[in-house]
């Protein structure tokens, strides 16, 4: 750290370091950008990373996990809220009249796979987790009865009541299995729509388009459940209204079914038969409006915080784990050790390759994407990138940081390579202090 901050090019160091916005893992590149006249061939501008500290420059990684960079993530957080309340409420290419149509937030939740201890509150007074008068004793010797009231943060949140009970299989087959399931909903949910405006399937998109984007959320158990917003278009997506048949009611009544009716099924395997897996019986289906009890704000701002976490609050990895690492040498919580053994052990199984369980073990077998959205519904993450990256060089131009070229009379040539990625512990410490007021440090704290 002390050398760093002697150093001649600190200044440097520091302005890329406000430029990553305090990135904790900025990926190191190094190379050139020419800007040549087409006409003549003439070097108009370079730019060059040899005259940078270390030879490098240094840029976001961009990911989305706040546990690995807090101010990327932020981000990440905040795109998606703009993406998801432009998709309620209008904005970035999305009419305002889309208020009108018919909007539900879904919450599509996992069946049970055994006894877990939970937080439990009634008008802000705690409740004992399972209190049982008469509670059975489970075959291993374990009371099924828990009388703690645990707080909001109690590490024993999602542990079962007794690990040798619980259902490890079904929670590992089930979360492989979720992305399939909310496909067969999606297309179940169509299908009802179609029904009910007396239209064949095939003819559905002439008349009504459904918009949805979802986001997914690990439970403490280790099973993750979908929050949807989806909302009816008509036939040419946000800027047509959907047609009169479709309304709130129909939209509901159509979730409702869809959630019921479709299934996956596991083929039998070793000593176990065959398995159907369905969604969880509690189903939150609930209106959108602007001035109502569920306002786009609040939904915007529940998706989006969301978009940035993963499996984290069961107590796994946030890394991909080898098959022949020792889990013993990681801190990990019991339960969630049990559930990487299972997808390790389910993930040798030729049946269930496919499911790709090893691959996804530090996720607990999901392996589909946290944040969705169809086609129609608004706003890409990449358009907003885009927006931003045209904000970045328009600035750039007008402080004289970048010249200003027609796009059209100028060849760019770039050659980038990779060089590395992440801090030293001393300039690690150094981009704390630098960034220890921006929007990412905020986000950490």
């Amino acid at each position: 750290m002390i050398a760093r901050l002697n150093s001649p090019d600190y200044d440097r160091w520091a302005a890329q370091i406000h430029r990553t916005g305090g990135c904790r893992q900025p990926i190191h590149l190094r190379g050139k950008v020419d800007h040549y006249d087409r006409a003549t061939g003439q070097l108009l501008h370079r730019y060059t990373t040899r005259t940078e500290p270390e030879g490098v420059l240094r840029v976001p990684c961009k990911t989305r996990r706040a546990s690995r960079c807090p101010s990327c993530a932020e981000v990440y957080r905040a795109d998606t809220y703009h993406l998801i309340r432009a998709g309620l409420i209008g904005g970035k290419g999305v009419p305002n009249t889309v208020t009108s149509h018919p909007t539900l937030f879904v919450t599509l939740t996992a069946p049970s796979f055994g006894t877990v201890h939970a937080h439990r509150e009634q008008g802000g007074k705690a409740l004992p987790c399972h209190p049982r008068r008469d509670a059975e004793t489970c075959p291993h010797g374990r009371v099924m009865s828990c009388t703690t009231k645990h707080n909001a943060d109690d590490a024993r949140l999602g542990e079962p009541l007794c690990p040798d009970c619980y259902d490890h299989t079904g929670s590992v087959l089930f979360n492989a299995l979720a992305p399939l399931l909310w496909k067969r909903f999606a297309d179940s949910l169509r299908r009802h729509l179609a029904k009910r405006g007396v239209l064949a399937l095939k003819d559905l998109r002439h008349h009504l388009t459904v918009s949805f984007a979802k986001v997914a959320e690990y439970q403490r158990r280790g099973v993750v459940h979908f929050h949807a917003v989806i909302r009816l278009d008509g036939p040419g997506g946000p800027t047509e209204s959907p047609p009169t048949w479709a309304t709130a009611d129909t939209l509901t009544q159509a979730v409702r079914h869809a959630a019921r009716v479709v299934s996956a099924l596991v083929p039998a395997i070793d000593d176990q038969p065959a398995r159907l897996f369905k969604w969880g019986t509690q189903l939150d289906i609930r209106p959108i409006t602007v001035d109502g009890d569920l306002t786009e704000q609040a939904v915007a701002g529940y998706v989006a915080k969301y978009a940035t976490k993963a499996a984290e609050c069961v107590g796994t990895l946030d890394r991909r784990i080898n098959p022949l690492d020792n889990l013993d040498a990681f801190n990990l919580r019991d339960h969630a050790r049990r559930l990487i053994t299972e997808c390790l052990r389910l993930g040798a199984i030729d049946d269930l390759a496919d499911l790709r369980l090893t691959q996804w073990a530090h996720m607990l077998g999901f392996r589909g994407h946290f944040s969705t959205r169809s086609r129609h519904y608004g706003p890409t993450l990449g358009d907003l990138r885009a927006a931003r990256e045209h904000h970045a060089r328009d600035h750039d131009v007008t402080t004289g940081r970048l010249p200003l070229f027609d796009d059209d009379t100028v060849l760019v040539i770039s050659e980038w390579t990779y060089a590395g990625k992440g801090h030293s512990a001393g300039d690690l410490l150094l981009v704390a202090a630098l960034t220890r007021n921006s929007p990412g440090a905020a986000h950490e704290r």
